[in-house]
C-alpha cells in the first residue's frame, strides 16, 4: 500500500512540475528582460511609449498574455540622469486536472541613474 501511495505521490509531483514549471521559468526570463531593458534604457532618450512597445514585443515574442495597455514606463527626472521603471502585470491561467488555477505575475523593475 504505501508503494501504490509513493508512486501516486511521485506522479502527482511530475504532474504538477510539467504544468507550473513553464509559467513560472517564462515569468522569470520577462523579468530579466525588464531589469536589463530598465537598466539599459534609463541612459537613453526613447520616449516612454517605444520603450513599452520593446517590452510589449518581448512578451509577444514569448507567447505571454500580457496587454499593452497594462505595461507602465514611467521616467522620472531627466533623461539620462533620471530614473526609469517599468512595470507588466499578467495573468496565467494553467488547467489543472482537478483544480484549474490563475497565476498573477508582476515583472518590474526600477533603475536609478548614477548621476
Amino acid at each position: 500500500m504505501k508503494m501504490v501511495l509513493g508512486i501516486i505521490v511521485m506522479l502527482a509531483a511530475v504532474y504538477l512540475g510539467v504544468e507550473l514549471v513553464p509559467p513560472y521559468y517564462g515569468n522569470y526570463e520577462f523579468n530579466d528582460y525588464v531589469k536589463t531593458t530598465a537598466t539599459m534604457e534609463t541612459y537613453t532618450t526613447k520616449p516612454e511609449a517605444e520603450i513599452r512597445d520593446l517590452v510589449f514585443r518581448k512578451a509577444q515574442s514569448m507567447e505571454l498574455p500580457v496587454s499593452k495597455d497594462a505595461i507602465k514606463v514611467q521616467r522620472q527626472g531627466q533623461q539620462n540622469i533620471g530614473s526609469l521603471s517599468i512595470s507588466a502585470p499578467y495573468t496565467v491561467h494553467v488547467d489543472l486536472a482537478l483544480y484549474p488555477v490563475d497565476l498573477h505575475f508582476q515583472a518590474s523593475s526600477e533603475n536609478k541613474s548614477p548621476f
